[in-house]
């Protein structure tokens, strides 16, 4: 019997070791947590610093939109150049090659798992033409922005000079109308 009941006290002892304040030190801390202030009497996010200035060439809260039919009507605020098809091109590689693929033809590993494959980004789309005042820029910043049937929402990850700029990417590169002479020649000057 004293055996019986030396082992449920062993087998029931470690239910209350869980119980002791150091079981929980690393989840109550007294770090700031992300979005949050360390003045309970002002709880929230900080506010922008007075007399803060916005980084020249960056569109602020003003370019985002509330829904695609807004969208549709922007024009692109990010002149194509060199550096802006640089970070596209780097950006399209994190975000957007798992379902479009590295061509733009939505050949992507995840895309060739969907039901419904990735748009092909290209020229060489058989479907629709780019070019076509059916699909500006605005457009495809909504898709970017607000997402598709199975293209997921991008405006948490990427900011609005950023889908500008992938957008820069996909017209300049993989729908090979080349970055402008005007901003190349500027380009090269600095």
């Amino acid at each position: 019997m004293k055996n019986i009941s030396l082992a449920i006290i062993l087998m029931v002892a470690p239910t209350f070791a869980h119980a002791w304040p150091w079981s929980m030190d690393q989840g109550n801390q007294i770090s700031i947590k992300p979005q949050e202030s360390y003045d309970p009497a002002n709880p929230g996010m900080y506010p922008f610093p007075s007399r803060s200035v916005p980084v020249p060439n960056t569109p602020t809260s003003s370019i985002e939109v509330k829904d695609k039919d807004a969208a549709f009507k922007l024009k692109n605020p990010v002149p194509i150049t060199a550096r802006s098809v640089d970070m596209g091109h780097r950006l399209f590689s994190i975000y957007c090659v798992p379902c479009h693929g590295k061509s733009g033809t939505g050949n992507g590993y995840v895309g060739q798992k969907l039901i419904l494959q990735p748009w092909n980004l290209t020229s060489s789309n058989t479907i629709h033409s780019w070019n076509s005042p059916d699909y500006p820029d605005g457009y495809i910043f909504g898709m970017i922005t607000f997402g598709g049937a199975v293209m997921p929402v991008y405006a948490i990850d990427l900011s609005p000079t950023e889908r500008w700029e992938v957008i820069d990417y996909v017209r300049a590169v993989l729908q090979k109308r080349g970055i402008p002479a005007v901003a190349s020649a500027a380009q090269k000057k600095k």
